[in-house]
């Protein structure tokens, strides 16, 4: 069996660029869209990135944007002209209007992240948020609708509600993502991937499930299953 859904991101959360290289290269044609986050970004992860689109790959850069809005603009405008195809900025209203405008008429898609995953309430309290991470994460979703982003990044135990209140195109991608039986890590609010697509997200982020495993192509391929079943 070896077959892709564009709709799986395998997160290159790894040490270096050449351990991430080796393991697209053992993910093959199973795997056709990636995440490259802060991890990788600062050692050549961009033009890593760079290189994987020539393959025809699907690329995310997971920056996480979230400064004063002339500094946003201007780093989704230089992001936007290597043709990638998600990029992440902070679900906070002023940063998304800065990155609509730095996007432009290109076609990158932009993702207010909401809540992360690694967070439960015991943590946002402690961080100062009175609200639950569900009432957090609906707050965001509608200033990120209003703010003319193409979705966001929430947990899967979000998507559903989300799913309910946006646009039918409004893209809803979630990290979290474990196997049945899987170890949850340092994520908090988890779910199987089937169990996420069909509460509403249009995309999943899998990164130590598959990375970390023993039969890293063969992880990718159980969970490609677990999609569909």
């Amino acid at each position: 069996m070896s077959y892709s859904d564009s709709r799986l991101y395998v997160a290159l959360d790894l040490p270096s660029v050449s351990e991430a290289e080796n393991l697209v290269k053992v993910l093959g044609d199973s795997v056709s869209s990636y995440k490259i986050g802060l991890q990788l970004l600062p050692i050549g992860g961009v033009e890593f990135g760079q290189r994987l689109k020539a393959q025809g790959k699907q690329v995310f850069y997971d920056f996480k944007l979230h400064d004063i809005g002339a500094t946003v603009e201007k780093a989704t405008r230089s992001i936007a002209g290597l043709g990638a195809d998600l990029l992440t900025v902070h679900a906070r209203p002023d940063v998304m209007q800065s990155a609509v405008i730095g996007r432009g008429e290109s076609s990158l898609k932009l993702l207010g992240v909401t809540v992360l995953t690694s967070l439960d309430q015991a943590a946002l309290g402690a961080i100062g948020y009175h609200d639950d991470a569900m009432t957090l994460v609906m707050r965001r979703v509608e200033q990120s609708v209003e703010a003319g982003m193409d979705g966001v990044v929430s947990s899967p135990l979000e998507a559903a509600a989300i799913r309910a209140v946006v646009p039918d195109d409004f893209l809803i991608v979630t990290p979290g993502v474990r196997m049945p039986g899987g170890e949850a890590g340092d994520q908090k609010r988890i779910a199987t991937p089937g169990d996420a697509l069909k509460s509403g997200a249009s995309h999943l982020v899998v990164g130590r499930p598959i990375s970390a495993a023993k039969d890293p192509r063969q992880a990718a391929l159980n969970i490609l299953d677990n999609m569909t079943s």
